[in-house]
């Protein structure tokens, strides 16, 4: 009797991610913090942001503030258009259900 494997429920997020200054985050010395463009998988929003802070609080940095702009299918159904190079990470984050930091924008004063 062979078994089927159930579809995957994971589904993945584009998250903004403010971070302020921490010791060991990696940010340019005049940098007062940074916004992070990140792709995360999970079964839901609330699951993706959970883990993705996680992995952040982690990796020696201080997240503020996170602002969820849904999946590639809502951004894509509000008119929003997905590059391919987006779309790749995207495809990467579900396929190793992952967190994918795709951007850092360092803040200086």
């Amino acid at each position: 009797m062979s078994k089927t494997a159930k579809p995957s429920r994971q589904k993945v997020y584009t998250l903004l991610v403010e971070i302020g200054r921490k010791t060991g985050d990696g940010l340019p010395k005049n940098a007062t913090g940074a916004a992070l463009v990140i792709y995360a998988s999970g079964v839901d929003e609330a699951e993706a942001v959970r883990e993705t802070v996680a992995i952040l609080k982690q990796a020696d940095t201080a997240p503020l503030d996170v602002t969820g702009y849904g999946t590639g299918e809502v951004r894509e159904a509000e008119g929003q258009e997905i590059p391919d190079e987006e779309r790749a990470l995207m495809q990467r984050a579900l396929d190793e259900n992952a967190v994918i930091v795709a951007q850092v924008t360092p803040f200086e004063d």
